[in-house]
C-alpha cells in the first residue's frame, strides 16, 4: 500500500507530540461538557481509545484532577506507517465550587466517554423556610 506523505503534516504531528499542542497551536486536552441536572452536576470527558485502567481521578480540596493515558496500539518493534491519533498522557483540572459534594463523586466510562456525577451538597440545595408568627386568628386593632 502506497501512502502519500506531507512533510508539513509530519512536522505538525511532531510539534503536537513534543509541545502538547495541536496543529492549530491549541493545547491538546480532553474535550468536555458540563451541566447541572437536578441535584447533580454532570461532566462528560471524551476519551476514545483509552484503557479504563489508565484513568486516574483525584480530588484535593476543591480541585478535581483527571489523568488518562492512550498507548500506541502498534506492537513493540512494528514499523509505523501513519500515526495521527495522539498518544501519551492527557490531564485536565476542574475547580469545583464549595456547593458540590466531592465525597460522593460517581465515575463511569462507556463508549469512550468518562462521565462524572457530582452531587450538589445538601447545604447548597434550596430549602423552604417555615415562618412562625402570632396567631392568625387574632383581630388587628382590637
Amino acid at each position: 500500500m502506497l501512502m502519500r506523505t506531507d512533510p508539513f503534516r509530519e512536522f505538525d504531528r511532531l510539534a503536537q507530540q513534543v509541545f502538547g499542542t495541536s496543529p492549530t497551536g491549541r493545547p491538546t486536552a480532553m474535550p468536555m461538557d458540563a451541566y447541572r441536572a437536578g441535584d447533580d452536576f454532570i461532566v462528560h470527558f471524551d476519551l476514545p481509545g483509552i484503557d479504563p485502567e489508565t484513568i486516574e481521578l483525584d480530588v484535593e480540596r476543591n480541585v478535581l484532577n483527571v489523568r488518562a493515558e492512550r498507548r500506541s496500539p502498534a506492537p513493540e518493534g512494528a514499523e509505523t506507517v501513519l500515526a495521527e491519533r495522539p498518544t501519551g498522557t492527557f490531564t485536565r483540572q476542574l475547580f469545583l465550587g464549595e456547593t458540590l459534594d466531592t465525597e460522593r463523586i460517581d465515575a463511569s466510562y462507556e463508549a469512550g466517554v468518562l462521565t462524572l456525577r457530582i452531587p450538589v451538597a445538601e447545604q447548597a440545595k434550596p430549602r423552604r423556610i417555615r415562618i412562625s408568627g402570632g396567631d392568625s386568628r387574632k383581630q388587628l386593632g382590637g
